[in-house]
């Protein structure tokens, strides 16, 4: 999947600070738009810090946004906003755009790898969380009380 090969510990932040073209970077994150090309298909992300299996984390915390472009098709019905991507690739030179009236320098990744992550399926209302957890009749020891 994603896990092979040397990354740079590079964030976006130092990306957008300095250049690093020519490295080797891992970074995912939520997609804010899909534009399919003629030859290739670019994704604006926000991004957002990476789980050990490579999956972005559900945080408030952003690494910035950044583009990534990879060879081929990906149709923006099923690559669409706020869906989760990760991807490994090479840095190229940044690309600044708009963002509102706000001109934004975006990190560029040639892509070699896009993964795209199941949809995150929500907890049931009584998510167990602990031995107290859940309606106030129930434990781990069974239905209370239980004598």
């Amino acid at each position: 999947m994603l896990s092979g090969g040397a990354f740079s510990e590079a964030t976006v932040e130092e990306a957008q600070a300095r250049d690093l073209t020519g490295q080797r970077v891992r970074w995912g994150g939520s997609i804010v738009a899909t534009d399919p090309g003629k030859d290739e298909t670019c994704f604006e992300l926000v991004g957002r810090p990476l789980d050990r299996e490579a999956r972005p984390r559900q945080t408030d915390q952003s690494d910035g946004r950044f583009l990534a472009c990879a060879g081929g098709f990906f149709d923006p019905a099923v690559y669409a906003e706020g869906r989760e991507i990760s991807v490994v690739g090479t840095l190229q030179a940044t690309t600044v755009r708009k963002i509102g009236e706000y001109e934004y320098r975006y990190p560029h990744v040639l892509a070699e790898n896009v993964y795209l992550w199941p949809k995150r399926e929500p907890l049931p209302a009584y998510y167990y969380n602990g031995p107290w957890a859940g309606p106030p009749w129930y434990s781990i020891w069974g239905p209370w009380p239980y004598w």
